[in-house]
């Protein structure tokens, strides 16, 4: 019956790029910000289905899959390309330090090195979702939630799944956070049919109400910023605070959305990194001499010696939060090799039978064959005519690619149980791989890693969407062909955008410090001299001893289900809090505190679905107007006043310049 429902359709494809490519922007500018992005694949359905309903035909619930699909392909970009990471830290080389000249990409090679990474977690997707999603089934939380959501604004029966929901695990990722999903799966799998047609209808009747006003207010917010940028610099604890040692506020209302998707636990988690870091240790590193450089200099600061914590904190939780996943993928491999094993299932089915699909609607093997071959080779091809022989020999970014492929795996899993895809611990798994095969060269060491990275980020993201489409019966040949357009049309979309940011501002600098450059150049250089700040280690190991424990703890507890393991602190998220200001992070908490508000005194009443919107709507207004910023910064109009910003924090003011 599902393959008579309109599915691959033009005006699917043309509004997943649209909404996609609204993300894209905010993504580029929100990691550029704070190093954190989203797959905002749950907003993505729920605008998709708000514009539906202004059409005389809707869409049908399989279209919107495909929107959703496209979009999230588009809207990734920043991240699976390495715009907000990578390609930053290549400008801030040093050829004393480093063997190397900063590397300023121009837009044809930005254009190529995209391509050389877009298309092959693409290709990876469709054999791990044979494995992941017909086989093992993994719940895939947010890819689960999609679907319900999907299912209840189109009057349908709840998606069939054996959800093992983590109700009690919380993650968050420096670049990407899908925490908001169990809680919604858990209160639409509880919801009647009397309630899902009452949050149908609010959807559909408050629905635009509510972004509209939310998106509003966000741009409204930023342009005004952009003009008088003292309100996103508010120096709330004192002028001595915020110019000494970077205390101030940010008010804008994208951190406050990001903060409600987020969710209050790893909210607070970020806040109490943040206060760690620069309530006690960024004063005691400075104090006692360990940094003397200005507070917020990454080279000689507190902020660059606060950063290697960070670095052990991250490390150390990605790879505990990894084993558990790493132990149950070779027991999965090597079950073949034990005496009696059988691949008769419980009820006595072949589970290589278990497709739900006829082959028209899946992607063919040979699809998948010639695709992996032409965008491994092209995209070895493409990286040596960007970076050159010097950069990265072609044979090391061919490991890459295959160091790629086995990492994605992993990554895809965690993913599925967790709802967390751990591309930050991977990405620095292959760094130090990279720095064995490839020692001494810190731009080879960065570009493989992003390679590497790249599928196993890229992958993961496009499981979610197909998780959904499996759950909603749509075509994977349809969400596929989606991912392809996406990832294309997002290869210039992000590259043109990063361009122009360029032109317009310093990146890294006060506008968009790019946090997340820094670590990867951070770690490549550990590998490459061995040189760490003074004392900075024996906090590094220390942090690290303790977040390895907690995390260890967390997932103990998480796989049990108890409710102690939603309070255990994420160590990625606490160490966001040391990788960003404290002006990121306290508007996020601010965003966590309504999250919970809502949660536990209104959504029994209104429904977890409206806040979602009106935190779509403030997380899209201040991305959609940081485009009318950024034209209006490339046209030369500047501030009409620094009122306000003798602390020298404001972006675009002359005081400003020189940070």
């Amino acid at each position: 019956m599902y393959e008579d429902v309109p599915e691959f359709t033009l005006r699917a494809v043309l509004l997943g790029l649209a909404i996609g490519c609204l993300i894209c922007f905010t993504n580029l500018s929100l990691g550029l910000q704070s190093g954190w992005i989203s797959m905002m694949s749950i907003q993505s359905a729920l605008i998709g289905f708000l514009i539906s309903r202004t059409l005389p035909i809707p869409l049908t619930p399989q279209e919107i899959i495909v929107v959703q699909t496209t979009a999230v392909a588009t809207g990734t970009m920043p991240l699976a390309a390495g715009f907000v990471g990578i390609l930053p830290a290549l400008t801030l080389l040093d050829e004393t330090r480093d063997g190397s000249s900063p590397i300023h990409m121009t837009w044809i090679a930005a254009v190529g090195w995209s391509c050389s990474v877009a298309f092959f977690g693409v290709f990876l997707s469709p054999p791990i979702r044979k494995q992941v999603i017909i086989e093992e089934e993994l719940p895939f939380p947010s890819g689960t939630a999609t679907a319900h959501l999907i299912s209840v604004l189109h009057q349908l029966p709840p998606p069939e799944s054996n959800i093992r929901q983590r109700h009690t695990y919380h993650h968050v990722q420096d670049e990407e956070e899908n925490t908001l999903a169990e809680e919604i799966v858990e209160d639409m799998v509880d919801e009647t049919p009397e309630e899902d047609e009452h949050e149908r209808e609010m959807v559909e009747h408050e629905g635009w109400h509510d972004l509209i006003w939310s998106f509003a207010a966000s741009g409204s917010l930023t342009l005004a910023a952009f003009f008088y940028p003292f309100l996103f610099a508010i120096p709330l604890f004192g002028n001595y605070l915020a110019k000494e040692w970077l205390w101030y506020f940010t008010p804008s209302l994208s951190y406050v959305g990001q903060g409600v998707i987020m969710g209050f636990p790893t909210t607070l988690s970020m806040n109490l990194g943040m206060f760690v870091g620069w309530a006690i240790l960024s004063p005691l590193s400075k104090w006692s001499g360990w940094a003397p450089g200005a507070v917020g200099d990454m080279s000689n600061g507190a902020r660059g010696w606060i950063l290697w914590i960070s670095l052990g904190i991250m490390c150390a939780d990605s790879v505990v939060s990894l084993l558990p996943v790493a132990w149950e993928y070779f027991q999965d491999v090597m079950k073949p090799f034990q005496r009696g094993y059988t691949s008769i299932g419980e009820n006595g089915e072949q589970l290589k039978n278990n497709e739900t699909e006829t082959p028209d609607r899946l992607v063919p093997n040979s699809w998948v064959a010639v695709g992996l071959l032409l965008s491994i080779s092209i995209g070895t091809f493409l990286v040596w005519i960007v970076f050159g022989n010097e950069g990265i020999k072609p044979w090391a970014t061919l490991l890459g690619f295959i160091l790629g492929g086995m990492l994605s795996i992993i990554g895809v899993r965690a993913l599925g149980e967790t709802d967390l895809n751990p591309v930050s611990g991977l990405g620095k798994i292959s760094q130090l791989f990279f720095a064995w095969i490839q020692p001494g060269n810190i731009v080879a060491n960065i570009i493989a890693g992003g390679v590497a990275e790249a599928g196993a980020q890229q992958a993961g993201d496009l499981m979610q969407d197909l998780k959904t489409g499996h759950l909603c019966h749509a075509s994977p040949r349809a969400q596929f062909f989606g991912q392809l357009i996406g990832s294309s049309v997002s290869i210039l979309v992000t590259t043109t955008a990063y361009t122009l940011y360029n032109r317009a501002y310093v990146i890294p600098g006060p506008s968009f410090p790019a946090p997340t450059a820094y670590v990867w150049l951070s770690l490549a250089r550990l590998l490459r001299d061995g040189q760490l700040p003074e004392n900075s280690a024996t906090f590094m190991i220390a942090f690290s001893v303790l977040f390895g424990s907690l995390s260890a703890l967390k997932t103990y507890t998480a796989k049990r289900e108890h409710w102690i393991a939603k309070w255990i602190p994420s160590g990625v998220a606490f160490a966001i809090g040391f990788l960003n200001t404290p002006s990121f992070s306290i508007a996020r908490l601010i965003g966590g505190v309504m999250e919970y508000v809502y949660r536990t005194r209104y959504a029994k009443d209104k429904g977890d679905i409206r806040l979602v919107v009106i935190a779509s709507g403030f997380v899209l207004g201040e991305g959609v107007v940081s485009i009318v910023s950024l034209i209006l910064r490339t046209l030369g109009v500047g501030v009409a006043s620094c009122f306000g910003c003798g602390h020298g924090l404001c972006g675009g003011c002359p005081a400003a310049s020189g940070m």
